[in-house]
């Protein structure tokens, strides 16, 4: 695993140094999208919709849309002048009895290793949240985001889940559930004999998502059939699937090189060129090939049009374009 995040716990004057891990991962099948009629890669481009063109990462800003109907542009420079919570310190708020935060609260776990020659402070944090059976509650700011997150122990290790915020969870209320009549004692009798039956230890290694499974059944069965469903792969050098900012450069690139085109068809653009041409000799010498290929005893008439002022080679560019009409 590679750490995501560097920083310390503190809680009193008690200052505890860790590294955050994220503590899961996903094991689903991760499919892309791709032309049913040949198999390539799909890939997106961002449109502006008010002037229909592509727009690089480096122009997009964010914007919130008001219920008024009002929409507010904001900066990277305006959301630099707000409070940050302490990027590398985790601040300990309360220690809470565990079994007062709701499960629905919880969102993502990470793992916390000690970063000290020496956790025994990592240890004393670890032991005391066990035997006073509670959890830490504290600040964890993350990718500019401020979290609220439990902090516990987990067979040693302390696991840091955060937590969604109060407003976050949705209320709820079921008019059905208004008027539902209460079960009967002999209904919960037979209902609570039935849990007993079922009843067993929590054992999560005992479940499988046979979903995946069959899934990769599948996958590994059409790979091993072949046919016209398996499709080779581009090599790792060149990569099927290019960065969104990498699409949008190779576009620049593109409008750049159309451009330069245009711009050699135009008589306009010709003293640009002549005056760039001065100053660079890479040009100069791309000047000199044109003339060149007609006959070899024009290579020295180019040299010495390629010494004349820039005055001068305004008519040259002319006699040259009469030579090729």
């Amino acid at each position: 695993m590679r750490s995501i995040w560097k920083g310390s716990i503190a809680f009193g004057l008690v200052n505890v140094p860790v590294k955050v891990y994220s503590a899961t991962e996903s094991h689903d099948i991760r499919f892309h999208q791709v032309h049913a009629k040949d198999g390539g890669r799909i890939k997106y481009d961002r449109i502006c919709t008010e002037c229909g063109e592509s727009v690089p990462y480096a122009e997009i800003d964010k914007a919130y849309d008001s219920d008024e109907g009002v929409r507010v542009v904001l900066a990277d420079e305006d959301f630099d002048k707000l409070p940050v919570a302490e990027k590398h310190e985790i601040p300990v708020l309360q220690f809470v009895p565990t079994e007062q935060i709701d499960p629905i609260l919880f969102e993502k776990s990470y793992y916390l290793e000690p970063d000290s020659s020496s956790p025994k402070a990592y240890t004393l944090l670890a032991e005391t949240l066990t035997q006073t059976d509670r959890t830490a509650l504290v600040h964890f700011t993350l990718r500019q985001r401020t979290r609220l997150a439990a902090l516990r122990n987990r067979d040693g290790v302390l696991v840091l889940q955060t937590l969604l915020w109060p407003d976050e969870v949705r209320s709820v209320a079921f008019p059905v559930l208004d008027d539902a009549e209460p079960p009967k004692q002999k209904e919960l009798a037979m209902a609570e004999m039935l849990v007993e039956s079922m009843a067993d230890d929590f054992r999560p290694d005992e479940f499988t998502d046979e979903y995946q499974v069959e899934l990769r059944s599948l996958i590994d069965d059409i790979i091993a059939r072949g046919g016209e469903k398996v499709l080779p792969v581009t090599p790792a050098g060149e990569p099927a699937a290019e960065d969104a900012e990498v699409l949008d450069l190779v576009a620049a690139l593109q409008r750049s090189v159309d451009a330069a085109a245009a711009g050699d068809e135009s008589g306009a653009a010709a003293p640009a060129r002549g005056a760039a041409a001065k100053k660079t000799p890479a040009r100069k010498s791309a000047a000199k090939k044109t003339p060149a290929k007609k006959t070899t005893a024009e290579k020295p008439t180019a040299k010495k049009t390629a010494a004349k002022k820039t005055t001068e080679k305004a008519p040259a560019k002319k006699s040259t374009a009469r030579k090729r009409a």
